[in-house]
């Protein structure tokens, strides 16, 4: 390890409850976030209003978590990203990567509590792995980290890392996971594409939040190149949103009311694309794959599909430790000639 820099990483998620009765913390841990539920001169009324919601939810979220395995694999899942970004950035660098969940285990306090006991460092990264940013998630975990951490006082050099929705290695993921699905259809020409965007709430976009113009660039340049690779890409795609919370306007239009009017046009085939997930979790396996599943049998939809998430596949793996080491200022030669090869 002799000469390589030591970096130390931190991966940034939302995190989620690993077991039923984490439920009700955790919803807590989310609703006390003033960048989920910005209440202005009302935040004094914060922790009473996110424990009467987190009280009120937790039974019927329970429910659910006990439909996909009693708990949220995004630990476990994030977990392996990280294991995976440690080896590709090991030939490069000596780096030091700790996740950091926003509202549950292992939490940014105990990431940044890791990473002091593994000082001195050379540099930091801040990493979120959030591919669009947006006030109510990268933001927020930002914000977060600079609490626990303490200020950036010059002690070890630090960069972030914003976004990456527009990183061809990233699109050639997402559009490559597409890909293997749309094999599961007969003339995958003909099939509606359907993105899904976690949703968000008018009002932080009303403040400035780039998050839906990340999202339709990700759509845009995933279509244009799947178009470019795939001769059956579909010839249709819709983006849309879903995970709506309370009576507050939020982006439109929702997946459910998607699925709906297709379903009322006489739509067959469908492929839901989470855009704005790199692992599964309960919005993934519940709320597309039970939930959406369900309703769209119900409006005549004979074959629905869901993406699975980029995870820990080869090319967002090669994303991720791109953006790493181009962040540390190392300009890997297999890094670049893949980044520019699929760019083209």
């Amino acid at each position: 390890m002799a000469g390589k820099k030591r970096v130390g990483i931190v991966l940034f998620q939302l995190g989620g409850p690993d077991s039923l009765e984490a439920v009700e913390p955790f919803l807590l841990n989310l609703f006390r976030d003033p960048d989920i539920i910005p209440l202005g001169p009302l935040g004094i009324l914060r922790n009473p209003i996110a424990k009467l919601i987190s009280s009120r939810r937790s039974i019927p979220v329970a429910g659910k978590y006990a439909e996909i395995g009693r708990r949220s694999p995004i630990r476990l899942l994030t977990e392996r990203q990280r294991v995976r970004l440690v080896a590709a950035l090991t030939p490069y660098i000596e780096p030091i990567a700790v996740t950091a969940m926003r509202y549950w285990h292992p939490m940014s306090a105990e990431a940044a509590e890791t990473l002091r006991k593994a000082e001195p460092l050379d540099q930091m990264v801040l990493l979120p792995l959030y591919p669009h940013f947006s006030y109510a998630t990268t933001l927020s975990s930002l914000k977060e980290w600079r609490r626990v951490y303490g200020p950036q006082d010059g002690r070890v050099k630090e960069t972030t890392v914003g976004q990456f929705y527009d990183h061809p290695l990233y699109i050639q993921a997402v559009m490559r996971r597409i890909g293997s699905v749309l094999r599961q259809f007969p003339d995958s020409s003909r099939i509606h594409l359907v993105f899904s965007a976690h949703g968000l709430p008018m009002s932080l976009v009303e403040k400035g939040d780039p998050y839906p113009q990340h999202i339709e660039t990700t759509v845009r340049l995933v279509c244009e190149a799947g178009k470019e690779q795939y001769p059956g890409w579909p010839r249709t795609h819709l983006l849309c949103y879903q995970s709506r919370v309370g009576p507050a306007k939020w982006l439109q239009p929702s997946l459910t009311g998607t699925i709906e009017r297709l379903g009322h046009k006489g739509v067959k085939e469908m492929l839901v694309v989470p855009i704005s997930f790199v692992t599964e979790h309960i919005e993934t396996l519940h709320e597309i794959n039970i939930e959406a599943r369900a309703e769209a049998a119900k409006v005549g939809i004979d074959t629905f599909r869901m993406m699975p998430a980029v995870g820990d596949s080869p090319l967002f793996i090669a994303a991720l430790r791109d953006l790493v080491l181009r962040a540390v200022g190392i300009e890997a030669e297999p890094v670049a000639t893949a980044r520019a090869s699929l760019a083209s």
